[in-house]
């Protein structure tokens, strides 16, 4: 890795913006990472920009070359890009082999790609074409940027996000059950911006026959999430949302009762069955009596879901908690009160100060009425 003061402004203003490329394409390149790429020419001109769009699709450093209308002006250039280039055949070529057969002086690199078909072989060959590769420049911030694809690399299972609204003195509802609206309108547009960014979003049994939630994208643009919902018994009524809405087939179904399971497997009881739906059904052990939810982020892992944002109620938010299963923190606390109702998490287990969960990296921030802290576990 090349030390941060070899790094010029130029270099620090280029990669910037490759960054705010590779953000444009949240929420549909999954289980791809975020990938931004510019290419300026000998004269410190901008020549070409691109990012990965679309997953199946050109990456980012094929969509910047393609940009490039004179490509004579590729002798001496630098490309800068925010991921190491692959090196191996997936739904594309390697973009480590279509730069190694261009005229480039430089290549700098903001992070490496942890994929082990990657891991340092797109650098290499690229050295090896004779072009100089520079990494680490604002690694930090692409590593927080592709924090979902990280942590899926590494672990397996996704990135999850809770999210919580609560009044100040801490109630996500009121004495009568009542919970819309706590926040206004600013925060649950964000809250929406989120469910285009991440793969799914996940409710527990009661929240889902309560509120009857949708789940789907409204409030701005963006692909719609799958939905999953957490059905221990798997006896949830099919006249929900989830179930019977236009986008069912995106609803994941968590159960750990085996036996119910088995019987909707079955091809004829399923076809005659009034709780036969066109979403999926997932079987995880049971614990303690609910569904083992680290079970559950690993299947949904193997399945390609990269992040969950979890629109918990106390019961799911405090499990999450408990297990360590939590990734990232949102929380919302809007300006009122209630003396009453249903705490947003209760019963951690915890009995002194010096056991409290401490979260890292914090932040606070105004939307419209509301304040949102986020945290990491």
């Amino acid at each position: 890795m090349s030390p941060k003061n070899t790094y010029s402004k130029t270099d620090e203003k280029w990669m910037r913006r490759a960054i705010q490329l590779a953000d444009k394409g949240a929420g549909y390149v999954s289980p791809n990472p975020l990938v931004g790429c510019v290419i300026v020419n000998k004269n410190g001109e901008l020549i070409g920009k691109g990012y990965h769009e679309r997953i199946g699709q050109a990456h980012a450093e094929i969509n910047a070359l393609d940009s490039i209308k004179d490509r004579s002006e590729l002798v001496d250039a630098t490309m800068y890009v925010t991921l190491e280039p692959c090196a191996h055949h997936g739904k594309t070529p390697p973009c480590a082999d279509a730069i190694s057969k261009l005229p480039f002086k430089r290549v700098v690199v903001a992070l490496g790609d942890p994929n082990p078909n990657v891991n340092g072989k797109g650098i290499e060959r690229i050295r090896k074409a004779g072009i100089q590769v520079d990494s680490g420049l604002l690694e930090e911030k692409a590593q927080a940027q592709n924090e979902v694809f990280l942590h899926w690399i590494r672990f397996g299972k996704p990135f999850v996000i809770l999210k919580i609204a609560q009044t100040l003195d801490g109630y996500i509802a009121a004495p009568d059950g009542s919970s819309q609206w706590i926040t206004g309108k600013e925060s649950r547009t964000k809250v929406h911006e989120w469910r285009g960014r991440y793969d799914a979003v996940m409710v527990g049994r009661r929240t889902a026959i309560k509120d009857n939630p949708k789940l789907t994208l409204r409030h701005t643009e963006g692909r719609q999430p799958f939905r999953v919902v957490i059905d221990g018994n798997l006896e949830l009524p099919r006249e929900l949302n989830l179930f019977s809405d236009q986008f069912e087939e995106k609803t994941i179904v968590i159960t750990h009762n085996e036996k119910a399971f088995n019987e909707k497997a079955d091809p004829m009881l399923s076809l005659l069955s009034r709780d036969y739906f066109r979403g999926k059904t997932l079987l995880v052990k049971n614990r303690d009596g609910h569904s083992d939810l680290d079970q559950a982020f690993r299947q949904l892992g193997e399945a390609g879901i990269t992040s969950v944002l979890v629109e918990a109620g106390r019961d799911l938010a405090t499990a999450l908690i408990r297990q360590n299963l939590v990734d990232k923190f949102h929380l919302f606390i809007a300006p009122k009160m209630l003396g009453g109702g249903t705490k947003s998490v209760q019963g951690l287990g915890l009995e002194s100060m010096s056991q409290a969960f401490g979260l890292k990296k914090t932040s606070w921030e105004q939307t419209g009425d509301d304040l949102l802290f986020t945290g990491y576990f």
